[in-house]
């Protein structure tokens, strides 16, 4: 009789290492000496497992549960499979050729082991984002790791581009990254995931990016620098001496004068008003007459200057008339009412 031992370990994870002893046995059917043996038409198949009530099947059916006794089935000659189901769900199998007038025995021993060590590796890491922000806003990149190991976690965060700043967060799932500088781009954050392990499958990386829109910035708007009713020249030039200090700190922006007759001011008072107010600042301040629009703006309670600066770019000022021209009661050419002058 021939033996052949196998000893192995399964190393499966979630399952129990097992120690299998098989031994087959090859020989002939019994006869005796003296007796004319018949030509043998089929081969004998014998099985036995420590412990007994294994399930099995032979050739693919169901035969019942193994005993710590022999059991045997005869099989034609060719290739036969024997499974033997183990207790902690494995399933042992084998192929192997039986031949007419053989013999094969086949002995299992099975031994529990320890359980195997699970790794908790790899693990799955997402990492969240918001697709767009407004230029200037703060950027949060928060991981959510599934991880059921014991180890501590190591977290590296790098963004691009390079201009892209992170305000807090590093070393941890969350971080901050501010957008300020970054309109149209689009920021990525990278974060790598490691147990310190050195194992290949505990190292994680994702990916999350952003896109930054630009806000236009609001329009420019001209501001009132000063308003003069019924005044005195003098008083005037004042005004417009400091209008034109103004325009030279800001060589872009433009001056508008805005003139209002008075209810009862002459005809065309409006008009002398801005006409006096731009030749002083053209010939006494020297300002670039391109640079100064005048504009009759109707009419008020008293006759009044208005000065305006507008930026380059800006929305040009519109004249404010209080009183409706049909209320006007113009004043006679002739000197009807005392006037201040300049």
């Amino acid at each position: 009789m021939k033996h052949e031992v196998l000893k192995s370990i399964v190393r499966v994870k979630f399952a129990f290492a097992v120690l299998l002893a098989v031994t087959f046995c090859v020989a002939s059917p019994g006869s005796t000496a003296y007796a004319k043996r018949k030509p043998a038409k089929y081969g004998v198949i014998k099985i036995q497992t420590s412990p007994g009530g294994l399930p099995i099947e032979v050739d693919g059916k169901t035969e019942g549960t193994t005993t710590t006794e022999w059991r045997s089935w005869n099989k034609e000659p060719g290739l036969h499979t024997i499974v033997i189901n183990l207790p902690d769900g494995q399933r042992w199998t084998r192929e192997f050729n039986l031949d007419a007038g053989r013999i094969k025995c086949v002995t299992l021993n099975y031994r529990p082991g320890q359980p195997l060590a699970v790794s908790p590796c790899p693990y799955p890491v997402n990492l969240s984002a918001p697709v767009s922000v407004n230029e200037g806003e703060v950027i949060t990149y928060t991981a959510d790791v599934t991880y059921k190991g014991t180890s501590p976690l190591n977290y590296t965060w790098t963004v691009s581009p390079a201009e892209a700043k992170i305000l807090s967060g590093l070393g941890t799932p969350t971080i901050s990254v501010d957008s300020t500088g970054l309109g149209t781009q689009t920021v990525s954050a990278t974060l790598v995931v490691n147990d310190g392990s050195g194992e290949a499958s505990c190292r994680q990386v994702a990916n999350a990016a952003t896109n930054i829109v630009r806000i236009p910035p609001p329009p420019r708007e001209g501001r009132e620098f000063d308003v003069c009713c019924s005044c005195a020249f003098d008083d005037q030039k004042a005004r417009l001496d400091n209008l034109a200090i103004e325009l030279q700190n800001d060589p872009s922006s433009t001056a508008y004068v805005f003139g209002y007759g008075g209810r009862t001011s002459r005809v065309g008072e409006a008009d002398r008003l801005t006409s006096r107010a731009r030749d002083y600042l053209v010939t006494e301040r020297n300002i670039d007459p391109a640079r100064i629009v005048v504009v009759n703006g109707g009419y008020r309670e008293d006759d009044c200057v208005e000065l305006w600066i507008v930026p380059s770019g800006a929305t040009a000022p519109q004249p404010t008339p209080t009183v409706q021209p049909a209320d006007v009661r113009p004043a006679p050419d002739a000197p009807a009412r005392k006037r201040r002058r300049g």
